[in-house]
């Protein structure tokens, strides 16, 4: 350390540190965070934006056309790089800023690592009230900005340019957190941002960063053994903190080694081979029947990497009464939650510290055998369910006819409405860590943008690969600008538009809870006079993609071939039924709220249905 300081701008020096931060993966140097997507507008573009464009090989800006869709682009870059690098994204003010909210609500939930770096009203507040800026006349201090408070897990306002000397460092150590990982705010002030500091020269030292690893507590391996140990019918639940912590091995081998069955969560598809003995398949809501089956039978659930959201417990109906949880979490908050056992530990080191001291443990065979038989069972209706020609078009033949033809490495990409359940019931996993189904947030419009952001992040590493974007009409219509995208910056995608003319999902739920369709569907919506479906192959080549519209699952699988062969973002669309060809089994109990009284027939008799299974609900313990 030394006294020498340097001249710089609050703003060039965010940038100039951003620059110098570093990992190590495997074996490979590279800069934590691997660039930025950017929207300029007058709050960021004259001092920030000026502090970037000297860093534009370093840190690469991509030009976004919509706020919230480069947050989640920025979010889907994290979970392809594993939460081990980031992507900044910087927004100018007012609404510019607020449309990274949704976004940045998605990365909490999924705890990936973001930062933002947004415009803010002037600190002097001599030109007040400024362009977009909200006055609250009670509290000049509040801006539209606090509302970000909620939805990250750092939060500052940079007010003096000394602030960054300990808030940038704060925010990189949450973004590279475990347990507290998840998106960082800072504001910028218009004029701070062209303020002048001496900076010290060392606070831009390279510096090469590591993800902490927290070993498990000896007294809490001991008391997760007391119950794993006398376990008679125990099962996993691998959720997504066993990828982001590289643990898919050791998980493995713990599995193996006390021939335990794994079911997985929807964050944690992948996790396992598709024909692995010991992959029972995924749990809860939009799950299977062979995982759900062991479920409710099983007596210990060591549930590793996974927070246990509803749809993994079917609204905490998927397990018995009296199940025993062990909770293996980095996170304090997840490995304790409904009475478990917890074991507060990275699952890679955990993992094996279990192990060895369950000794020579081993389930019985006759469960293991019996969760066996299950899987069979549930590979012999996914077989049916997707084989092309067993009825109308469907998201499950699509399914199926794109994961027969992609490479093992191929990322897929999905998120919001009925997609998510027919992926993770039905797609088949080729290689570890490439699906990527968004349902912390259940996102509509992740799908294209996610898609870019993974596709940036995947050509860092495998150029060769694809990633492949399902989604729905509906999910199109929100947001579709970062097809436009793709093609500006060079990174092919192959975007599966499955058009079922409207929100065909929640119109089946409608449907399930005796309510009559309504406003869901374009077809009943009534302030729509004549329904039409929108041309989404012009649409799509009008952004400068290839684009063809298909018949059916046959036609779409040499369109595919065709996608697969070209250098271009591809868009493939095809209409599929709104009603026929859902899958049926497979789901547990989802608690909706119901009305309690009710003037229609069919939704009295449903909430008397939906209420005849709360029976099974663990009731926080």
């Amino acid at each position: 350390m030394t006294n020498k300081t340097i001249h710089l701008t609050t703003a060039q020096a965010i940038i100039k540190y951003l620059d110098n931060q570093f990992i190590e993966i495997d074996g490979q140097e590279m800069r934590v965070c691997g660039g930025g997507f950017g929207i300029f507008g007058h709050g960021n573009v004259t001092c920030l934006g000026e502090a970037l464009y000297d860093v534009r090989d370093t840190l690469p800006l991509y030009r976004g056309q919509n706020e919230q869709g480069m947050g989640f682009a920025a979010a889907a870059y994290a979970k392809q790089w594993l939460r081990q690098r980031f992507m900044l994204c910087t927004a100018s003010a007012g609404p510019g800023t607020t449309n990274l909210l949704t976004s940045a609500g998605l990365a909490h939930a999924n705890r990936l690592p973001m930062l933002l770096l947004c415009g803010d009203a002037f600190t002097t507040r001599l030109p007040d009230p400024v362009l977009q800026q909200l006055e609250h006349f009670n509290n000049p201090t509040i801006g539209v900005n606090d509302a970000f408070k909620a939805v990250t897990r750092f939060w500052d306002r940079i007010t003096h340019p000394a602030q960054i000397l300990q808030s940038l460092p704060a925010a990189l150590a949450t973004m590279m957190d475990p347990t507290d990982c998840g998106p960082a705010f800072i504001g910028l002030p218009q004029d701070v941002q062209g303020w002048t500091y001496e900076y010290p020269e060392s606070f831009f030292e390279k510096r090469v960063h590591r993800m902490r690893r927290q070993a498990p507590d000896v007294a809490d391996v001991a008391d997760a053994i007391a119950v794993l140990s006398k376990a008679e019918r125990p099962m996993i639940i691998a959720g997504g903190g066993v990828q982001y912590s590289g643990a898919v091995a050791e998980l493995t081998a713990f599995a193996e080694t006390h021939n335990i069955p794994v079911v997985e969560t929807i964050a944690g598809r992948a996790n396992l081979l598709q024909d692995h003995a010991l992959n029972i398949g995924p749990v809860g809501v939009t799950g299977s029947n062979s995982a759900n089956s062991i479920a409710e039978k099983a007596d210990v659930i060591v549930a590793v990497g996974t927070r246990l959201q509803d749809f993994t417990t079917g609204s905490w109906t998927a397990f018995a009464q009296d199940a025993k949880i062990i909770g293996v979490n980095v996170g304090r908050h997840d490995a304790m939650k409904h009475m478990s056992v917890p074991v507060v530990g990275d699952a890679k080191l955990s993992l094996p510290a279990l192990s060895a001291a369950l000794g020579d443990y081993a389930s019985p065979a006759t469960w293991t055998a019996f969760a066996k038989e299950e899987r069979v069972k549930w590979v012999a209706y996914t077989d049916k369910v997707t084989t092309v020609g067993n009825g109308p078009n469907s998201y499950a033949q699509t399914i199926r006819v794109v994961n027969d033809l992609c490479d093992p490495r191929d990322r897929v990409v999905a998120a919001a409405g009925g997609l998510p359940a027919e992926v993770t019931a039905h797609w088949q996993t080729k290689d570890i860590g490439t699906v990527d189904v968004e349902f912390g947030f259940s996102c509509m419009g992740y799908e294209i943008a996610g898609g870019w952001g993974a596709r940036i992040a995947q050509y860092e590493r495998e150029p060769e690969r694809d990633t492949i974007v399902f989604t729905g009409d509906g999910s199109y219509m929100l947001m579709n600008s970062d097809v436009y995208s793709s093609v500006l910056s060079g990174h092919k995608m192959i975007i599966c538009v499955l058009d079922n003319g409207g929100f065909a999902v929640i119109n089946k739920l409608q449907n399930n809870t005796g309510n009559e369709s309504f406003n869901n569907l374009l077809e009943d919506c009534p302030t729509i006079k004549a329904p039409f479906a929108v041309d989404f192959e012009a649409h799509a080549k009008s952004m400068g993609a290839n684009a063809e519209t298909v018949a059916n699952p046959h036609e779409f699988g040499e369109a595919f071939k065709r996608a697969q062969a070209s250098d271009k973002t591809s868009v493939i669309v095809m209409k599929v039924d709104a009603y026929e060809g859902w899958t049926t089994e497979g789901h547990t109990w989802w608690e909706v709220g119901t009305p309690h009284i009710t003037t229609h027939k069919k939704v009295a008799e449903k909430h008397l249905e939906t209420e005849a299974s709360r029976t099974k609900q663990r009731k926080g313990v």
